[in-house]
């Protein structure tokens, strides 16, 4: 298990807050234990989250020429048809992942291929589960086009707690297969629009592992 490289700045808040709390307690409440097992209950708390969010375990990967892997960890909350109007402007079938505090926050390429279109959206903080999310909260939208022509478009959209997305990529990039292309704080949502053709193979409420579990198939 290591530590993501996002994760270190917060990190550091979260030890420099930790010993200002303690500190407190201890040097203006000397005689009061609960005062200080409050801090140190507190402070403990705070680090174990931080080190659960950042986290970024070592994984065997699934690949494949014609697999979609899951490029998030979390549960599969939308499998249909749908308009996508920002780049392909039709019709495309919708896979979105949510990513709950719980989940690796990584966001890692569902295919291999060309990195075509890379945008980044400012806008609100609605809960990601809210469908008006897709469209108004801030967010990133990455297409990377397959050696065999087809494109897949993925977006990552930031949610009620997270606050800020990270992304790697820009385009005319080599998308390797389960590279990472970015990481949204404090998980989220991501969306994947596939081509009408694939075939899919998860189910609406499983649970799915970045990188691990296959999506759908060319």
């Amino acid at each position: 298990m290591t530590f993501h490289k996002e994760g270190y700045p917060t990190l550091f808040v979260t030890l420099l807050f930790s010993a200002v709390v303690i500190a407190i307690a201890c040097y203006c409440f000397p005689e009061a234990p609960v005062a200080h097992w409050f801090a140190y209950i507190l402070s403990g708390f705070l680090l174990i989250t931080v080190i659960q969010f950042f986290r970024s375990p070592k994984r065997q990967y699934t690949t494949g020429e014609n697999l979609i892997v899951a490029p998030a960890d979390g549960k599969v909350v939308v499998i249909e048809e749908t308009e996508e109007s920002e780049y392909f402007k039709g019709k495309r079938l919708q896979i979105s992942i949510f990513m709950s505090p719980v989940n690796v926050h990584s966001n890692r390429y569902p295919i291999s291929g060309s990195v075509k279109f890379v945008k980044y959206h400012p806008g609100k903080y609605l809960a990601a589960w809210e469908p008006k999310s897709s469209t108004e909260n801030e967010r990133t939208t990455v297409v990377v086009e397959h050696s065999n022509g087809q494109q897949v478009l993925f977006r990552q959209i930031a949610g009620a707690l997270a606050r800020r997305i990270v992304m790697y990529c820009k385009e005319g990039d080599k998308a390797s297969q389960c590279e990472e292309f970015g990481f949204i704080k404090f998980g989220s949502r991501v969306d994947v629009f596939l081509p009408l053709d694939v075939k899919v193979k998860v189910k609406l409420g499983e649970a799915v592992k970045g990188t691990q579990t296959v999506i759908a198939e060319f």
